[in-house]
């Protein structure tokens, strides 16, 4: 989706802000109109003895009060709620466009510097929206209405205050521009400490295996050490500039005083009009202190803003075409077409080659086998079916259509894929299994496709059984539970096309084989099975071994295993036959 700039959700929300803009200066002004009762009442009550007027005077400021309270409260409650839908708007639009990157860019992103965009930099632009913004904007109609009450009351001693504005801007801009580069490293460095701590927790197991406690920590430490000395030099701009500001703001109510003393002595101002002034000079200092708090916090809303644009400017690399094709009905024919793929990684100058003139057709409900060792390019095959990258040269076809003209939606809604790296939600077993196609599937669909899968079994000896919560990213279930699990997944959605990539590693023999019959059943379900043992892919209608990214040998397993090449020495080294040498996978 295209980036929506922030006065373009200010635009959308005016109403509600202009409503709290008008309270903020109905507020203000009742605010700033005390001192003018205050000079009435010294000036025609006490020094004029008119006490008539002072009942009048006290209901006035009773007035004052009660009126500022209201619209005080309309002001923070409208500013509040106002930023409070903008913020989770730009939150929602930044997660849309995150989601409709391509995988290229999840390759090259962190997850923890994706986090901090999505939670810290939008807190910072609500609160620039917000609070902060709110009392920028009370801080300069606050000052103005105040100048003009004091250039009203005397034009030569509203001249010190002006000075002291200009003093104190001048002061709050040189602090702002040291805060935005360092605000812009703080931005930084929170997603790298973030991407250090989601790691570090997710892979605990992995790290206490290892024992590697302490370089973990070493390495937290280094980048919290960062952190630490960004936000005290953070810190130290402020505490350099801060008391400046400081000074004004007390030494303007003393000259204030001393030079209105001065011109009333003189009989140029009367007694009211210096309490008035006096009591501007003193209204006028929160502004000023605000002034670095608030140039403090809104430099962050503006590096965070900045992090977006840059999220923003990505632009997925894989485009469904403005009117894609949509199939009647995906039998799930699959045929690649000399195809070659090669990847740019950040930082490289050219692209490195993948795949190399692969070619294979695999018909409705037939299964293809592909074997290779680690990095012969088995998944990359499977990514470009999903068109989650685009082949380099030639093309891949479903039902005689090239991927790259049909929906995505419905060319990713009909193939049904097992990772190699399962990962399951925090959530229950049941909505696991129905991922994709909640609303479609009944628990009766669950419980077959658990049963197929062979996950059955161990799913009903738990106390909560299909209702059992997986813990995050499925710990608490063995890795072949995990698979097994997923799997079911797979089976429950009934695509036309099934993809199980590398995904009975963690079973043991008997029950792939149970998996094995279950998928020759799928008559009308095309297959592709990337696997390290021969068991899974040896009744395969095809199969074939790549290495090094090309098709290295294809055939049936009785074919293969008669030519007695890298099928054959793998085949041999599995199972253990005297005189292999070699082989497609490092996987016994």
């Amino acid at each position: 989706m295209n980036h929506k700039k922030i006065s373009t959700y200010l635009w959308e929300q005016r109403f509600p802000y202009l409503i709290a803009i008008l309270s903020m200066v109905l507020s203000v002004f009742l605010d700033l109109i005390s001192p003018q009762l205050t000079k009435r009442i010294i000036d025609d009550v006490i020094v004029g003895g008119q006490l008539h007027k002072l009942n009048i005077l006290l209901a006035g400021i009773l007035a004052v009060g009660i009126g500022r309270f209201f619209f005080q409260y309309i002001k923070e409650y409208t500013f509040d709620i106002t930023g409070i839908k903008i913020t989770a708007k730009m939150r929602h639009h930044l997660f849309d466009h995150i989601q409709s990157l391509s995988a290229d860019f999840f390759d090259r992103t962190n997850t923890g510097e994706l986090m901090a965009r999505l939670k810290d930099d939008i807190d910072r632009i609500g609160d620039g929206l917000t609070f902060v913004g709110m009392l920028l904007m009370e801080v300069i109609i606050h000052t103005s209405i105040i100048l003009f009450f004091m250039y009203r009351l005397d034009a030569r001693l509203a001249l010190i205050p002006t000075a002291a504005m200009i003093i104190a801007a001048s002061v709050a801009i040189v602090m702002e521009r040291k805060l935005d580069s360092v605000y812009e490293a703080i931005s930084e460095e929170t997603a790298a400490l973030n991407t250090i701590a989601e790691e570090n927790l997710a892979g605990v197991r992995t790290v206490k295996a290892f024992a590697r406690e302490k370089f973990e920590i070493k390495k937290f430490l280094s980048h919290n050490q960062k952190y630490y000395d960004l936000n005290m030099r953070q810190s130290k701009i402020f505490v350099t500039y801060y008391p400046y500001l400081s000074l004004i703001t007390k030494l303007l109510p003393l000259i204030i005083l001393l030079t209105g003393g001065a011109l009333t002595m003189r009989g140029e101002l009367s007694l009211g009009s210096l309490g008035a002034f006096v009591e501007y000079s003193m209204n006028i200092v929160w502004p000023m202190e605000m002034l670095g708090w608030l140039t403090n916090s809104f430099s962050a809303a503006v590096a965070s803003n900045r992090k977006l644009e840059k999220i923003y400017a990505q632009t997925p690399t894989i485009v469904e075409k403005e009117s894609p094709t949509v199939l009647e009905q995906v039998h799930g024919n699959i045929e690649f077409s000399h195809v070659c793929f090669a990847k740019l990684d950040e930082g490289a100058t050219a692209p490195y080659e993948i795949l190399k003139d692969i070619s294979f057709t695999v018909e409705e409900g037939k299964s293809l086998g592909i074997m290779g060792a680690t990095g012969a390019g088995k998944s990359s095959i499977i990514h470009l079916l999903q068109r989650f990258y685009d082949t380099t040269q030639g093309s891949v076809r479903i039902d005689h259509v090239d991927v790259r003209d049909l929906s995505l939606k419905q060319l990713r809604g009909s193939i049904s894929l097992v990772m190699q790296d399962v990962f399951l939600f925090s959530d229950t077993i049941t909505e696991n299994v129905k991922m994709g196609k909640r609303e479609r599937l009944d628990d009766h669909s669950v419980m077959r496709a658990s049963r197929d899968a062979q996950a059955a079994d161990f799913i009903e000896r738990m106390d909560k059984q299909y209702d059992t919560v997986i813990g995050e990213r499925g710990v608490g279930l063995s890795g072949g539970q995990k698979q097994r699990i997923s799997i079911a997944r797979a089976l429950a959605k009934k695509n036309p096309i099934l993809v199980l990539d590398d995904s009975t590693s963690a079973l043991d023999m008997e029950t792939e084989q149970l998996i094995q019959n279950t998928l020759r059943q799928l008559e009308h379900t095309t297959k592709i099975i990337i696997a390290h043992r021969i068991s899974s892919v040896m009744h395969a209608d095809e199969i074939i071994v790549l290495e090094n990214g090309s098709i290295r040998e294809r055939g049936n397993h009785e074919t293969l295993m008669a030519a007695k090449g890298l099928y054959y020495q793998t085949y041999a080294a599995q199972y253990q036959i005297n005189g292999a040498e070699g082989g497609v996978t490092d996987a016994h």
